[in-house]
């Protein structure tokens, strides 16, 4: 590959993405008024929240650096650096995929070749730990929204089975995940012992290597960075007149994050569309400044998703997997 076709790929991918958020921007209901908002925020007397959120993005992504960069020690491990350049070229691939599944390919390309099939797996393990995180909190959420508010009368036996069937199930599956986690070698070792899965044995059994103290660590930092989360969702609601308490936000940020989570999407640029209609069904039971819920999603998702996106599309001329040879 030359050069020259090696320089215009991440600018050509740039220009791509940015084309594609600004048409799904446009098909959500309510984006004027949310770029409207965000406008005179800017120029407000409390445009320091927003300064102090964007600055809490490295924080964000850097932390989960660090979770992969843990989570590669059976590998041979990689860089910190190289490690931050991997989650944001992630995100950039992430925007392409169903669910994500791109994010695994984007952060592979920085390992070393022979190592690539082996650290999917790795990083499989770090995105166990972090939905963990937000299963748990969801869960009590979910309880507390239930005990704090009281939906229209008309559909509170619908909004109460909704909550009940969503409690268990994620409940279920918090106790499946925590015990794989917790077991992750038990768990390989059992996989390989299934015929048909051996052959993928090299993809496996690199699982059976996690140390416990390594997998503590990681959970630890799944939990930080969830903090990362809610305290960005803080700063930004007052920016645009949300008037919640502390704890309404963690209790209804929590459900949100938990229904984004276990809600499959086509790609995290339709993610917009679920993360507005979750924050508006369950913060509206707080407030019903709707464009003001709208406005701090929106400030969010290009904070945490299209800036980090937009960043990884430029560093893929960096990977070596293209570099001339």
């Amino acid at each position: 590959m030359s050069n020259k076709t090696i320089k215009i790929i991440g600018p050509l991918v740039f220009l791509l993405l940015s084309w594609l958020i600004y048409r799904q921007v446009i098909h959500q209901p309510g984006w004027k008024s949310s770029l409207q908002q965000m406008g005179e925020a800017i120029r407000g007397p409390q445009q320091w929240h927003l300064w102090l959120v964007l600055l809490l993005m490295p924080l964000n992504w850097g932390i989960e650096a660090r979770k992969w960069q843990l989570a590669l020690r059976p590998v041979g491990g990689i860089g910190f650096r190289d490690a931050f350049r991997a989650v944001f070229t992630g995100t950039t691939m992430a925007s392409f995929t169903p669910n994500r599944m791109g994010e695994y390919l984007g952060r592979i390309l920085y390992i070393k070749e022979g190592q690539r099939i082996k650290a999917i797996s790795l990083t499989m393990a770090c995105s166990i730990a972090q939905l963990m995180v937000t299963l748990f909190i969801g869960l009590v959420g979910i309880l507390y929204v239930r005990a704090t508010t009281m939906p229209d009368p008309v559909g509170f036996r619908h909004w109460q089975l909704a909550m009940t069937i969503l409690f268990w199930t994620v409940l279920v599956l918090l106790i499946s995940l925590t015990f794989i986690y917790c077991r992750l070698s038990l768990v390989a070792s059992w996989i390989l012992k299934i015929p048909i899965l051996r052959r993928y044995s090299s993809f496996i059994k690199v699982l059976e290597n996690f140390d416990a103290t390594i997998l503590l660590r990681i959970l630890f930092l799944s939990f930080g960075r969830y903090i990362v989360f809610i305290v960005q969702y803080s700063l930004v609601f007052p920016v645009f007149g949300v008037a919640l308490g502390f704890w309404q936000v963690w209790g209804g940020m929590s459900v949100v994050f938990l229904v984004m989570a276990v809600v499959p999407t086509l790609t995290f640029l339709t993610e917009l569309g679920l993360r507005w209609e979750a924050s508006i069904q369950v913060l509206e039971l707080y407030s019903s400044n709707v464009i003001g819920i709208f406005a701090t999603s929106f400030a969010i998702w290009i904070v945490n998703l299209i800036i980090p996106a937009l960043i990884g599309s430029l560093l893929i001329v960096s990977i070596k997997l293209f570099k001339s040879r």
